[in-house]
């Protein structure tokens, strides 16, 4: 090997193993949150799992398999395969609805019970709904 090859190869070796170590890094005040809302007993019976994505200035922007581009009653379609192509007025969707409802409010207070965490902003969780073949194409 050539010196250009073998210092070509040794610049982008290290480019690789900084790019991995970037994509890999999380937060240790967001792995501390997740941990928490992972060890929660509460929380770990249910089908997703609430999880913070970010802190920043105090803000814990969290995941939320619902919002206005995704409602509730599909994300319950998809957790609960049972309650799937329900009525949005059948009790057992409303039930669920609700029950999704309050977890989503209990997993917030768990994060800001801790001092860094002043709000809670919530995002849906695209990658959880790619994982489902679910694709949200945003508004522009």
């Amino acid at each position: 090997m050539d010196k250009f090859t073998r210092n070509y190869s040794i610049v982008l070796g290290v480019v690789v193993v900084a790019l991995v170590a970037l994509f890999m890094y999380e937060d240790p005040q967001v792995q501390s949150l997740n941990d928490r809302l992972l060890r929660d007993t509460r929380l770990s019976t249910y089908p997703y799992n609430f999880r913070v994505l970010r802190l920043e200035n105090g803000v814990a922007t969290m995941t939320t398999p619902r919002s206005a581009e995704f409602p509730a009653y599909r994300a319950l379609g998809l957790l609960f395969p049972s309650l799937d192509g329900l009525p949005q007025d059948d009790a057992r969707l409303m039930q669920g609805q609700l029950d999704m409802a309050q977890l989503q409010e209990y997993a917030k207070g768990l994060v800001l019970d801790t001092e860094a965490v002043k709000h809670v902003a919530w995002e849906l969780d695209t990658q959880w709904l790619d994982r489902h073949g679910i694709e949200i194409i945003p508004d522009n």
